[in-house]
């Protein structure tokens, strides 16, 4: 009977959708992830599943196996000594008869959930991979055209992934990668909470994405819902809650491993917070530690998605900020206008919102003419943008040229009321 039983090892893998390839590093990968020093070759696995009876896995190899399918290993088709059968020892003959038809029944169950009857949607690692580069597109979608398309595509995303861990067929590695996926789109649904005014809305988000995080305990996925979270907390005026966000942050990377792209992120946050609150010795201290950061930052071997947007530009904005908070809007202009030169045309949204900052300093500082040029520069491109919070920025800046008595922000002011 060896290698004959109804839910052999090749049956499982086309049932879940890997290729010989594709299952040989997702076996690597769980081993890893159970932390067992097992591996298996394209070569050993097709002897697995070609020869009768097939090779004995070692005991490591076992385990990996049986918690990728959950299946005991001779529902696989290999013959195994009774101690290693992953049940209870018998205490009878009576309890032998009792252990083969639990081992029989749990295996039937274990390959009935994953091959069913009649055809039934199956998430593969093929599968993963289309989600993972629509979720991975979001971000360039924010970034260019802004919130509210992100925000929609990541409901359509969203929607799929609930429905996949609801009624579809995976491996449980498979399993645990779709919750990764709904943690990071919880993340991104509290940015665009942040980005829309909506910041009730947006703490909801975090406080879910924080939750589902710790499930599949990955602690970069905590500290990139983290430094959102520090935004959030910002403009809700919760300071403290702010600050123990960037506290947990740090220990998390720490505890990671995390790279300096990841500690520079962090040391931004803790500016925003430092600058909001007033301590400007602490903003420029939390700036210091950036600056060190972004410094060997090219020597960053593995940056998560969420922290590659980071670059120079954003410690000169973090900057110009701690100046406009300090009173001296003159000295913020020169950081804006070099994060306006470093920030790339790629960030559409975030070159908007650096312009109308910049155009906030300069009127503050008297220079109303380039103030409302670079207004101006922001409406030509107005229509290939839906950011609620690029808006709301336009709209205050209208609000302060509105009082000056300026022809030049009248006409500024003239055509804000006419674009937007």
């Amino acid at each position: 009977m060896a290698g004959q039983v109804t839910g052999g090892l090749a049956r499982l893998r086309h049932a879940v959708g890997y290729t010989q390839e594709s299952f040989v590093e997702v076996f690597r990968q769980e081993a890893v992830r159970l932390g067992i020093a097992a591996a298996v070759s394209v070569r050993q696995l097709r002897r697995w599943e070609r020869e009768t009876p097939p090779p004995l896995p070692h005991p490591g190899q076992q385990a990996v196996l049986e918690a990728l399918f959950g299946v005991p290993l001779p529902e696989m088709g290999f013959d195994i000594p009774a101690h290693r059968v992953t049940v209870a020892a018998p205490i009878s003959d009576a309890g032998e008869v009792k252990r083969r038809t639990f081992v029989a029944d749990a295996g039937a169950l274990a390959v009935a959930a994953l091959i069913p009857a009649g055809p039934g949607p199956r998430i593969g690692t093929a599968d993963l991979g289309r989600l993972r580069e629509r979720l991975d597109g979001l971000y360039q979608t924010d970034h260019t055209a802004g919130s509210v398309p992100a925000g929609a595509e990541a409901g359509r995303i969203e929607q799929e992934i609930t429905r996949a861990l609801g009624s579809a067929l995976y491996t449980p590695r498979v399993g645990r990668e779709l919750q990764t996926m709904l943690a990071e789109l919880h993340g991104h649904h509290a940015w665009y909470g942040y980005d829309g005014g909506r910041i009730a809305e947006g703490r909801a988000a975090c406080m879910e994405a924080l939750a589902a995080a710790q499930l599949v305990d990955d602690p970069l996925l905590q500290v990139s819902v983290l430094e959102t979270l520090v935004l959030l907390a910002v403009k809700a005026d919760r300071s403290w809650e702010a600050a123990s966000a960037v506290e947990k942050a740090y220990q998390l990377a720490s505890r990671a491993g995390a790279g300096p792209t990841v500690h520079l992120v962090i040391a931004l946050r803790d500016a925003n917070v430092a600058t909001h609150a007033g301590d400007l010795s602490g903003a420029r201290r939390a700036l210091t530690r950036a600056v060190g950061h972004m410094g060997r930052a090219d020597s960053d071997a593995d940056v998560p998605n969420w922290a590659r947007f980071v670059g120079p530009f954003e410690v000169d904005y973090a900057t110009a900020d701690m100046y406009v908070r300090a009173g001296q809007p003159k000295r913020a202009a020169p950081f804006l206008r070099a994060a306006l030169r470093g920030i790339g045309g790629g960030l559409a949204r975030n070159s908007a919102s650096y312009r109308v900052k910049l155009a906030d300093v300069l009127l503050a500082a008297g220079e109303v003419d380039e103030a409302c040029a670079e207004v101006s520069g922001v409406l030509d491109t107005w229509g290939g943008i839906a950011s609620p919070r690029l808006l709301g920025k336009v709209r205050d800046f209208k609000r302060a040229a509105g009082v000056v008595d300026s022809s030049t922000a009248r006409e500024c002011v003239v055509r804000i009321h006419e674009t937007v």
